[in-house]
């Protein structure tokens, strides 16, 4: 069993889908993140986007003022976004990319080709206190790219490798695998903390649980939907479960 802990945050963003879908402020994100911190996750995480399509202004504010356990704050590389980070000086912000026209977050931050720009970015932030994520693909480049920066954490997109193994495509699937084991063992000899998420699913979530250099896993959309069959707590103690049981 690997001595480094590995930690779960809960992405409460559609809670606030499905309040919006009716508006209103039923369901409530804040209500999911108490319970979800009663449930044994380590940190919520929430992006508040661009066009507020989930998390509000106010659910920041909220969860902000409210958790007793760390905010990782998603958000995409804009002045407006700078600003409400440093008003609220989350413990974690998470730098990913954005587009108006996607349904969630598709694919990781294209560092290097912005390098300059980004760096120059997340100096407040980090001199404000918060430790700043990248979310990048299992992409050597990136992965230099976010620690030449000065980024602390990285943390890898699994949603091609969890794509892979939900349509069938077993060889893709271990293809993506051995990519993301690779380049969290290379993002940790550079010194950087490693993160993973998206798509993570009880199905696909313990190979990636059991990177050793893994140190956080990021899931939201999943447990929300089983949430609605089990409730919100059995459902992230399952995956709690599933976790630990992987880092044995």
């Amino acid at each position: 069993m690997t001595d480094k802990p590995l930690r779960l945050g809960v992405n409460i963003d559609h809670v606030a889908t499905v309040r919006n879908a009716r508006g209103g402020g039923y369901p409530d994100p804040l209500r999911a993140a108490r319970i979800a911190e009663a449930a044994g996750a380590d940190g919520i995480t929430a992006h508040l986007r661009e066009d507020r399509r989930h998390i509000s202004d106010r659910d920041i504010e909220g969860l902000a003022a409210a958790l007793s356990v760390p905010l990782n704050f998603e958000m995409a590389a804009t002045g407006e976004m700078q600003k409400i980070a440093l008003r609220h000086k989350p413990h974690a912000v998470c730098i990913v990319p954005e587009k108006r026209e996607e349904r969630t977050t598709e694919g990781g931050l294209d560092v290097s080709r912005e390098e300059n720009r980004l760096a120059h970015f997340i100096a407040p932030l980090r001199d404000a206190g918060c430790r700043v994520s990248i979310f990048i693909a299992a992409d050597r480049r990136q992965i230099e790219a976010a620690h030449r920066i000065g980024a602390q954490v990285i943390e890898l997109h699994t949603g091609a490798y969890c794509d892979a193994h939900a349509e069938g495509r077993t060889d893709e699937r271990e293809r993506e695998l051995d990519a993301l084991r690779e380049m969290a063992a290379f993002g940790a000899s550079l010194g950087l903390e490693i993160h993973a998420g998206h798509g993570l699913t009880y199905d696909t979530v313990q190979p990636i649980a059991a990177f050793p250099e893994v140190r956080e896993l990021n899931i939201g959309h999943f447990l929300i939907g089983e949430a609605i069959f089990r409730g919100l707590t059995p459902a992230i103690a399952e995956m709690r479960r599933l976790m630990d049981e992987a880092r044995r």
